[in-house]
């Protein structure tokens, strides 16, 4: 090295030191300063984070005066956190740093969730994170100037915490008392009931029931962000799914005694095929008579429900969580039996699960998943893989990489329906077994920007193009020479933008929004299936596949003798739709039983396959 390079070397080094030198001294100097700063950071940070939900100061003074005991709990979490970071980090300005940062990334995560879909961001939200390049694809995301203002502020706290530099001068052993109880307190907050409970009573932070998600959005506006962040959390918590008492052998085969009687025959042999098409995002919105909906946007479904049998089932979500209804259509079982997650496919075994599709292969059908987005996206490949599917068909726009067999187009964002329907065409002529096959659409999702009209105007428009494209494939299908059996139902409602929303506009609320979970769907065939065992009533999205399985006489164990009892002893089973509907013991502990539990009901897999499996 030469002598140059040495003493440039030197001279950084002699800089570094002496700018530490002195900014160590900053913390000598300016003790009230700094005293000041740290007193007054988490009324800071909490109050910004606030302020970017409500896009204003001025509203958020209205909340202040509303709701002051709420303010209070969250100055009190606030500065639980910040203590906890200060006895770990010591350093004052790095504490800031840290709880900013957290603070403003929720912040402004939920106000982008809310501004896309309308539902509020909870913890369990975060899981989707490994998703994020797939999000992008749904998400509005604005940076507006406020935004940038409210971060520009937070900064300048952080350099102004920096450039005095306030520290935590406290003995080890006082740090590690503070460390422990701050974290204790919080984790409290969320995992011990008797504590969180006490508090939220203190605070009068709203903990009413949230069991759909408009009575949940009303939440937070009576707790505002922070508090219905760690209340929702504590509800979570309380909710998590837990093996049911006196789960065992002897109480299953109790609740699913045999008394079936079915041979199997299928009409004197005949098996047709099968398609479920879950179509995303599709809506019959003339259900709102007020928003005039003209009937041209519907013609081909209307059609389609005249020439088959039309009725309505109840979805177990709204405007989002797509697995939900899909977890209901696959294993004809409950979300609500293993307490509504999310997304319940995290909550399953790893192992071989009795999906429906399990029994179609008992049958002897060929069986078939199609969705035209990424395979990885809900970790749809690894888990549904476990689901009796011979085969499973993704494309992934991304990437490039599709496992389609017909060309591939689009319209708007996301494939083309049209290519949906001419792949499970393509499925159908080229099987030689009959065909059970299940598909969840893509070309209806949101974002509803693209178009020459609001939201509600756009979506529109992809409906009517479904309903078209719709149209020709049960045209073509008419043309084939097998039996074939459609089920068409929509997943849910549509995701609508926040406060513009045409929800917003109609006036829904956690108690009249029944509605918003009511799904019209079609039973189609192209040959003369008896429809006189499908119920007239409404009914739960999980009872769709037994509908079906009635329709082409099926062969019935007792597990599907159950289910058809309770499809007549309790026709819908939802707390999002139906809250007053007590529990069933006995429907959740045999949802627990086939997909968590051991399977001490009957289906249609080997006992040695359903040993759990590595991840």
């Amino acid at each position: 090295m030469t002598k140059d390079s040495n003493a440039k070397k030197k001279t950084f080094k002699e800089h570094l030191t002496a700018f530490q030198d002195r900014h160590n001294k900053q913390t000598d100097l300016h003790p009230k300063i700094n005293l000041a700063i740290m007193i007054l950071f988490p009324l800071f940070i909490m109050s910004m984070a606030e302020i970017n939900q409500f896009k204003g100061v001025m509203p958020y003074l209205s909340f202040i005066v509303s709701r002051p005991s709420v303010i209070l709990f969250d100055i009190f979490l606030t500065s639980l956190l910040f203590a906890f970071l200060l006895a770990i980090f010591r350093s004052g300005w790095i504490s800031i740093a840290v709880q900013s940062f957290v603070y403003m990334a929720l912040s402004i995560t939920e106000l982008f969730k809310y501004g896309t879909n309308g539902n509020h961001l909870i913890l369990s939200d975060m899981k989707l994170f490994r998703s994020v390049k797939s999000l992008k694809s749904f998400a509005y995301i604005k940076i507006t100037p406020r935004l940038v203002i409210y971060c520009l502020i937070v900064i300048a706290f952080i350099a102004l915490a920096f450039y005095f530099n306030p520290k935590f001068r406290i003995k080890p052993l006082k740090r590690a008392v503070t460390a422990f109880a701050s974290i204790t307190m919080c984790t409290g907050l969320v995992f011990i009931p008797v504590f969180y409970s006490s508090v939220y009573k203190i605070f009068g932070v709203d903990t009413t029931p949230a069991t759909n998600t408009f009575k949940l959005n009303e939440k937070f506006q009576s707790n505002s962000f922070l508090a219905f962040i760690v209340q929702t959390a504590s509800e979570s918590y309380a909710n998590r799914l837990i093996e049911p008492e006196n789960y065992d052998d002897q109480h299953v085969t109790e609740i699913v005694e045999n008394t079936s009687k079915k041979s199997n025959d299928f009409n004197g042999g005949q098996k047709p095929n099968v398609i479920v098409i879950m179509s995303e995002s599709y809506a019959d919105f003339r259900v709102f008579e007020e928003l005039g909906i003209d009937d041209k946007y519907y013609k081909g479904f209307d059609k389609a429900r005249a020439d088959g049998y039309a009725g309505t089932a109840i979805t177990p979500t709204y405007a989002s969580w797509t697995v939900r209804a899909e977890f209901e259509l696959l294993f004809g079982l409950p979300v609500r039996g293993i307490n509504t997650p999310n997304m319940p496919q995290r909550e399953l075994a790893a192992r071989e699960q009795p999906a429906l599709a399990q029994y179609y292969k008992n049958w002897g059908y060929s069986t078939a998943y199609v969705h035209p987005f990424q395979s990885s996206f809900y970790s749809r490949s690894r888990i549904y893989g476990r689901f009796g599917f011979d085969k499973m068909i993704f494309h992934n726009d991304q990437t490039g990489e599709s496992d389609f067999t017909v060309p591939v187009e689009h319209f708007g964002t996301y494939v083309e329906d049209k290519t949906v329907y001419n792949q499970l065409l393509e499925l159908v002529k080229t099987t030689d077994d009959p065909i059970y096959i299940h598909t969840t659409t893509m070309q209806n999702h949101q974002p509803y920007d693209q178009g020459d009209g609001d939201e509600i105007t756009n979506y529109l428009t992809w409906i009517q193009h479904t309903n078209e494209d719709l149209t020709e494939f049960l045209d073509s299908l008419e043309k084939i020479d097998e039996p074939t059996l459609l089920l068409f139902i929509g997943d849910h409602f549509p995701s609508l933008r926040g406060e513009t929303s045409v929800y917003n506009q109609l006036g829904l609320n956690g108690s009249n929004c029944s509605k918003l979970y009511e799904q019209h769907y079609f039973l189609w065939s192209n040959y003369d299936a008896d429809y006189s065992s499908v119920p007239e009533n409404n009914v739960s999205f999980f009872y769709m596949p037994y509908v079906l399985m009635n329709i082409i006489d099926a062969p019935h164990d007792a597990f599907i003798d159950t289910m058809m009892n309770y499809m007549n002893e309790i026709p819908v089973y939802s707390e999002e739709y139906a809250s007053e509907v007590p529990r069933n013991e006995k429907l959740d502990m045999l949802t627990y039983d086939r997909v968590i539990g051991d399977v001490y009901s009957p289906c249609p897999i080997p006992e040695e396959l359903l040993v759990p499996v590595e991840e």
